[in-house]
């Protein structure tokens, strides 16, 4: 009689495992979303309770600002873009995930600098005329190529029908300043190159306080 009670639980068991593991059916998810790599797009696949995965893409966000360092002061337009490939973990089987990805962001701004002292700039301690010069541009890179991004959301992916979604996460900057004169007087002047090398490396500097760029996204999705 143990033996068949016992038989007879084990099968039980089995039985109400498989069912549950026939009861999730693989996702295929579209939505739109905004957030602080721009307005885009998304197709997501949750192939299991737990696990998905997700591709992104955003663009179109422009942020125009001013910064200065002990010499110049500069004028930046920031362009930003990001695709995305996401695994995400839904640790509860529900709703709410954590993701790991590879981000593929381009992330540059066009800066111009001019001088504080009108018909003069100064670096590095050493004076030159603007005469000479002409202006100073650049390129700042705030983010290129492949960056590492971690995160967490809430998405109904498991669900059949229209759902939100919303995401928060920080990916790694990887941070480049190039700065040239409009007269290329840098080609005539060694001290002046070298003067302008270090106004990069300043820069370089004051970028380098925002290890990880902030990511923030909100959507709406229709699952299948």
């Amino acid at each position: 009689m143990y033996k068949l009670m016992t038989a007879g639980m084990a099968a039980l068991l089995l039985g109400a495992g498989a069912s549950s593991a026939q009861a999730f059916e693989d996702r295929y998810s579209v939505g739109v979303l905004a957030g602080t790599t721009g307005v885009g797009a998304e197709v997501s696949w949750r192939f299991h309770e737990r696990m998905g995965v997700t591709a992104q893409y955003a663009g179109g966000l422009s942020w125009s600002g001013d910064f200065d360092t002990d010499d110049v002061d500069y004028d930046g337009d920031l362009d930003i873009s990001a695709g995305a490939i996401k695994f995400d973990y839904y640790p509860f089987a529900g709703r709410f995930y954590l993701t790991a990805d590879a981000m593929l962001p381009d992330m540059e701004a066009n800066v111009s600098g001019r001088s504080k002292r009108n018909d003069t700039f100064e670096f590095d301690g050493q004076t030159y005329a603007a005469s000479d010069i002409g202006s100073v541009h650049g390129k700042l890179t705030i983010a290129d190529g492949v960056q590492p991004y971690a995160g967490l959301g809430w998405r109904s992916s498991h669900q059949q029908g229209f759902g939100v979604f919303s995401e928060l996460g920080v990916m790694a900057t990887s941070i480049d300043v190039s700065l040239s004169t409009s007269e290329n007087y840098e080609a005539e002047n060694d001290q002046f190159r070298r003067d302008l090398r270090r106004e990069e490396q300043r820069l370089k500097d004051e970028a380098d306080k925002l290890p990880f760029y902030p990511v923030a996204v909100v959507g709406v999705s229709y699952t299948f």
